[in-house]
């Protein structure tokens, strides 16, 4: 799954159903703490991030629910696929996303995973979850625009 992109990124995990379910204020990016077999895995694409999010611990953001596959060559040392996983980023960052969160309603959303420069990145998306309503109007629009590019491609 992973992919190269102009910019020196390899993308190693995108979440779709993100953009469909939330509305996006704002992105950032994260580091993320990794063990040895965790690593291993992520470089061999076995990520999903599709149902994580990310809520502050302590004073820190740590991302739950995102699942990194085993590695099977690691033995006793290995990891659990579900643990939670410490975001990196600057003290500024946290308390802009903790203040968002409690006072506004807005989650944390990771939207794609990738390698920059070696290390493993997480973007991350201030979002506000969408309606049923809204849902399907984003549906509607994406149908029509996907009817109209087709006729006009029949016209020429």
């Amino acid at each position: 799954m992973s992919k190269k992109t102009s910019h020196g990124l390899k993308i190693i995990c995108l979440n779709r159903k993100a953009s469909f379910n939330f509305f996006f204020e704002d992105l950032l990016e994260a580091g993320i703490v990794l063990k040895g077999s965790e690593i291993k895995s992520v470089r061999n694409g076995k990520v999903n991030i599709a149902d994580s999010y990310a809520v502050e611990k302590n004073g820190e953001i740590i991302l739950i629910n995102s699942h990194i596959a085993s590695y099977k060559q690691a033995s006793f040392s290995n990891h659990r696929p579900l643990d939670e996983r410490k975001l990196l980023l600057n003290k500024k960052e946290i308390n802009k996303l903790i203040g968002k969160m409690h006072r506004e309603g807005f989650t944390i959303i990771p939207t794609k995973m990738y390698f920059k420069k070696g290390k493993a990145k997480i973007e991350l998306a201030i979002a506000k979850g969408k309606k049923q309503f809204d849902k399907r109007a984003t549906k509607k629009t994406r149908d029509w625009n996907r009817d109209k590019a087709r006729y006009i491609r029949k016209s020429s």
